[in-house]
C-alpha cells in the first residue's frame, strides 16, 4: 500500500470517492490535509466552476484527484422526456407543481477538448474517470503532462480493457459501492461481483495496482480488502455524514436510519446507481423503462425534489449509499480518513 501512496504523492493509500451533489472543494481539501487523496467530482461543473476549483487546488502542497465521466451523450429525446413527465404527473398534481419545461440544466457531461484545454493550464497530477476512458487523443494529452490516470471497472473484462488503454491503476468497484455503476463494456448488472471477489480477481489478472471501492465502513473492511489484493481503497459513503460534505438533511437522516433498504435504481439519472430506497423507487420500481437515457432524468424531478426536501421528505431525492452507511457518523473527514487507515 505504501507503493501506491507514493504514486499518489500522499501519506496514506486512501482515496475519498468523488461524489457529485454531496461535496465541493472542502471535503477534498480536508481529506488531502489528513494524508489521503481527496477527490473533486467535475462532471457537473461549468468551466468557470472548474477553473475556480483548479485555482484552489493549485495552492495545495498535495494533489487532489479530479474525476470526470466518459459516457456517450446524445441529445435528449422529446418523446422520452414526455413519457417521463407523464409518469411523474400524479406527483406534480399532489404537490401542486406545474410540470417543468424541458431542460438540459445540471446534466453530467463527458470530458471534452475544451475541458482538457483548461486542465492543461494547471497540469493536475491525478485524473480519474468513470464509464471508461476519454477519446484516445484527449487521454494522450492528459498523460503527456505526467498525470497519473485512474478509472473504474466493475468486471475483469473492463479492468483488462483499462489496463490495455493505459491507466496507471484500476478502481475495482464492487456491488456494495454507492452511486453510479461504472460499467462501460456491458449493461448486464449481474456481471458486477462484490468488491472482495472483484479485487481478488483483478489482483491476479492485472499488472497495474488495484484500488478497492465498495463496502468500506471501518478499518476491518480496509484490512479485508488489502488481504484480498488491494493496493489502496476508495471510500465514499463513509464521508457522507462528515461536516465537510454538502449532504442534504434528508440524505443525512436516511443514512443514519438503521436498517434502511438499498437498491440499484435508474430513476434519478437514467443510469443504474445504488441508493437507499424511497417512495419513488417503491412506487415506480427501482429499475424502470420510464426515465429518459442518462443524464436526462433528473431535470424533471428537480422541482419535486426541492419541494419535498423543503418539507423534510426524501421521496424524490437520490439517496446514494454504499453497503455500510452511518458506521462513522459523528466524525469529521480527517477522523474518518485516519480511522480507516488505522492511524492515530
Amino acid at each position: 500500500m505504501t507503493t501506491l501512496a507514493s504514486l499518489f504523492g500522499t501519506e496514506l493509500p486512501l482515496i475519498q470517492a468523488p461524489m457529485a451533489g454531496v461535496q465541493d472543494e472542502a471535503l477534498a481539501i480536508a481529506v488531502t490535509a489528513a494524508g489521503g487523496l481527496g477527490s473533486m467530482p467535475c462532471a457537473m461543473l461549468s468551466s468557470a466552476q472548474l477553473d475556480t476549483a483548479l485555482q484552489v487546488f493549485a495552492t495545495l502542497p498535495q494533489p487532489v484527484n479530479l474525476n470526470f465521466f466518459c459516457h456517450a451523450m446524445a441529445e435528449p429525446e422529446v418523446a422520452d422526456q414526455q413519457r417521463w413527465r407523464e409518469a411523474l404527473a400524479p406527483y406534480y398534481a399532489e404537490y401542486g407543481i406545474a410540470p417543468p419545461a424541458p431542460s438540459t440544466a445540471g446534466a453530467r457531461r463527458p470530458l471534452d477538448a475544451a475541458t482538457v484545454d483548461l486542465l492543461e493550464a494547471y497540469r493536475p497530477r491525478i485524473v480519474s474517470f468513470h464509464f471508461g476512458l476519454p477519446d484516445p487523443a484527449l487521454l494522450a494529452r492528459i498523460k503527456g503532462w505526467g498525470a497519473t490516470v485512474l478509472s473504474s471497472a466493475t468486471t475483469q473484462d473492463e479492468a483488462l480493457w483499462l489496463q490495455r488503454h493505459g491507466v496507471d491503476a484500476v478502481i475495482a468497484q464492487g456491488t456494495e459501492a454507492g452511486g453510479h455503476r461504472g460499467h462501460f463494456l456491458s449493461d448486464d448488472l449481474a456481471r458486477q461481483p462484490d468488491t472482495r471477489t472483484l479485487v481478488a480477481s483483478l489482483s491476479k489478472a492485472l499488472t497495474v495496482p488495484v484500488i478497492a471501492a465498495g463496502g468500506i465502513g471501518d478499518r476491518a473492511d480496509v484490512q479485508a480488502l488489502v488481504a484480498a489484493g488491494a493496493s489502496a481503497v476508495q471510500a465514499g459513503t463513509a464521508y457522507l455524514l462528515c461536516p465537510e460534505a454538502t449532504t442534504s438533511p434528508v440524505h443525512r437522516a436516511a443514512l443514519r436510519a438503521p436498517g434502511r433498504e438499498a437498491a440499484i435504481t435508474n430513476l434519478f439519472s437514467g443510469r443504474p446507481a445504488r441508493g437507499l430506497v424511497n417512495r419513488l423507487m417503491r412506487e415506480l420500481g427501482p429499475l424502470s423503462s420510464l426515465p429518459p437515457a442518462f443524464p436526462w432524468a433528473s431535470q424533471a424531478l428537480a422541482p419535486l425534489r426541492a419541494t419535498a426536501e423543503a418539507r423534510g421528505v426524501d421521496d424524490f431525492s437520490p439517496l446514494w449509499s454504499g453497503a455500510r452507511p452511518g458506521t462513522l457518523a459523528g466524525r469529521d473527514a480527517a477522523q474518518v480518513t485516519r480511522l480507516l487507515m488505522g492511524v492515530d
